[in-house]
């Protein structure tokens, strides 16, 4: 195609991942983003208020025609589609299935950008399946833009980049992989306009799957070592939060709360898996290996505050120190 012709876009996705490549795609001098698709609006908060997606706000924010079909299987909404005759059809974090009368529309490609290093990590949740991972020593991640095709992630690849998790948390490595993953598909779209784009298939036999993160995953378990439970914590953080349940001794009552990562701490023996003890201000729980300290966490329903709010706001009083310094706790 001739270099000095702009492609035509349509983009489709709805969370804050998908906002970054749509806003990378906006910069881009190559791309002419002519729609802009996300999912309904619904309801949220208390109030159970309707609240446009991310992307639709910032679409509507860069002053592009946003559509919010409920799914694509009405004649209609793939005739619309095809009437902005788009080159390319972008999609990151969409939520809908688009079946193959929607991927033929584009005159060139459908690429998809996905949060994972493929095939590994196919599936709702790569980011943080991966940083749940990122405690063992060959775990690696990063973002990918391939072909879309009807089998999940499953598409050849035509870039992929490696973004290391290091000791992030989730929030910050999420927008680490869509300002990378927003990078890589403005190169893609480069090497399409110049004729240089190649893809390489995927090996299936090395697939794994990341499937959506339930209320059981949110549970923080202590028997296995403390470097998984910081990776599992962190995996959580800022969302939807690594809960943990403490019952503290003499009393009825049972706290739930939300832990903020913490650090692994002095190796242990003959300590039971999920004691926890207060030291120095500190929150200390038994894993398989060693303690996992933390100094910060959240009462489900509550505030973020230091461990040592956390305790003398909940024992209404100065708890009773043994001569260790410790106050007895046991972990759910």
């Amino acid at each position: 195609m001739p270099k000095s012709k702009k492609l035509r876009i349509v983009f489709m996705g709805t969370p804050d991942f998908a906002v970054h490549i749509l806003r990378g795609l906006v910069a881009c001098p190559l791309a002419d983003i002519v729609a802009v698709y996300c999912r309904p609006d619904r309801p949220a908060g208390r109030g159970h208020r309707l609240a446009q997606p991310p992307v639709k706000r910032a679409a509507l924010e860069l002053g592009l025609p946003v559509f919010q079909p409920v799914r694509f299987n009405n004649p209609h909404d793939i005739m619309m589609l095809a009437d902005f005759s788009p080159d390319i059809l972008a999609v990151a974090s969409y939520g809908l299935i688009l079946p193959d009368a929607v991927l033929s529309v584009p005159a060139l490609e459908s690429l998809n950008v996905h949060a994972s290093l493929l095939p590994a990590y196919r599936g709702a949740a790569p980011i943080q399946r991966a940083l749940m991972d990122s405690w063992k020593k060959d775990c690696v991640s990063g973002v990918s833009v391939m072909r879309i095709v009807q089998r999940l992630d499953s598409g050849p690849i035509f870039a992929a980049s490696e973004v290391p998790m290091a000791d992030h948390i989730f929030g910050v490595y999420h927008d680490l992989l869509a300002s990378e993953g927003a990078r890589l598909l403005v190169g893609v779209l480069e090497d399409i306009v110049s004729g240089r784009a190649v893809s390489r298939d995927q090996n299936d036999s090395l697939a794994t799957y990341a499937s959506k993160i339930t209320y059981e995953d949110r549970l923080i378990g202590w028997n296995r070592p403390a470097s998984a439970t910081h990776a599992h914590i962190r995996a959580m953080t800022p969302r939807p939060g690594g809960r943990a349940v403490f019952l503290f001794h003499g009393r009825p009552q049972s706290f739930v709360c939300l832990l903020l990562p913490g650090h692994v701490g002095d190796a242990l023996s003959g300590v039971a898996p999920g004691t926890t003890r207060i030291h120095q201000d500190v929150l200390m729980v038994a894993c398989e290996d060693r303690w996992y300290v933390v100094s910060h966490l959240r009462p489900e329903g509550g505030r973020e505050m230091a461990v040592r709010d956390f305790v003398n706001g909940y024992f209404r009083g100065a708890p009773s120190y043994d001569a260790s310094g410790y106050v007895g706790l046991s972990s759910g």
